[in-house]
């Protein structure tokens, strides 16, 4: 089935310009079923607000994930002099998101702007310390509010407080090819898998055997897929493939994932979608993914399903920052998707 690159693009936009920190579902679930109700597809929610699709095809049941949370930032509580003391939503480290643009969700539905920032934050006052001190949100991290706001008083009129969501600016940009953005990981995984369903439908393409298209939430946190459809054989998540120093994953091919932090990915399966790979010509590479990576196919086998498990995905640099792909990783990995199942 041929990839339609500009809705594969159109769709991470869409996807991406929703603020989805994990727990804050209920907007991109609804601009996710707007899009499914478009292509004609029936879907259920998950009582924790995942999305499945029934992508058609029948026996041995497959579910193919992406997840749509995004890590980000909470209110731990406001400080004295106005500024918001935080803590991470997901493996967001603070050297990733300090000078970030970020926008803050209270419970009343209001939202508010302001900056990650240093405290102290300027280089010709403090200047050694910026530069020899780690950044680290229980000493020397804070949000402060584009708001005219001097003490913690005037925070609690604004009707920010402790729980408040704090999602960061994703910046997209498109260049030569090249995607950068935050969370890539992993909206860009669930723009393929909606490039994949757009194609069964227009060219009239049957799965070869049972599909769920499972749009997951809490991933981030590893209890994105801790429940399955009744009869789930196999899972197979998409996600991202760090790319760094003993890594064979590149931005511009498919991994097929061998084994992550966890534990190894399912010996037959992966060797499944290793032959599909070699026999279409698919521009693709195994590769390790330790110390610290897991996906939601980890968190359906822990959860005790009795389920063969695999992982694909693109390479991408600075994996929970400002990430970077490219758009022919979003092909190879779509190629191999419609070529495990549709054949």
């Amino acid at each position: 089935m041929k990839f339609d690159q500009e809705y594969c693009l159109d769709m991470f936009r869409k996807l991406v310009a929703v603020d989805s920190t994990t727990g804050q579902y209920e907007e991109i679930q609804r601009v996710l079923c707007e899009v499914l109700d478009g292509l004609g597809y029936r879907h259920e929610l998950t009582r924790k607000g995942g999305v499945i699709a029934d992508a058609g095809g029948e026996g041995d049941p497959i579910a193919v994930t992406a997840h749509l949370d995004d890590i980000g930032l909470m209110v731990r509580h406001v400080n004295a002099d106005g500024t918001l003391n935080v803590c991470p939503v997901g493996g967001l480290y603070p050297f990733y998101c300090v000078t970030e643009n970020v926008r803050i969700y209270n419970r009343d539905g209001k939202v508010f702007t302001g900056t990650v920032c240093r405290t102290p934050n300027s280089i010709h006052v403090t200047e050694e310390e910026l530069r020899t001190v780690l950044p680290d949100y229980r000493k020397n991290v804070c949000v402060v509010l584009d708001e005219d706001v001097k003490n913690a008083a005037d925070v609690a009129k604004l009707g920010i407080a402790t729980g408040d969501m704090i999602a960061l600016d994703p910046r997209p940009v498109f260049v030569n090819g090249y995607i950068k953005s935050r969370f890539i990981d992993d909206k860009a995984a669930a723009a393929i898998l909606l490039t994949f369903l757009k194609a069964l439908k227009e060219e009239g393409v049957t799965p070869s055997r049972k599909v769920f298209a499972y749009f997951a939430f809490y991933e981030e946190i590893g209890h994105g897929t801790v429940w399955l459809p009744a009869d789930t054989k196999d899972i197979l998540a998409i996600d991202i493939a760090p790319t760094g120093p003993d890594q064979t994953s590149d931005e511009r091919k498919v991994s097929i994932f061998a084994k992550d932090s966890r534990f190894p990915y399912h010996w037959g399966m992966t060797n499944e979608l290793r032959q599909k790979a070699i026999e279409h010509g698919i521009d693709y590479v195994m590769d390790i993914f330790t110390p610290h990576y897991g996906t939601d196919g980890d968190a359906s086998v822990t959860a005790g399903y009795d389920i063969r498990h695999a992982a694909i995905g693109f390479g991408t640099a600075n994996s929970h920052g400002y990430e970077r792909t490219h758009v022919d990783g979003l092909k190879n990995t779509y190629d191999l998707l419609c070529a495990y199942l549709t054949e």
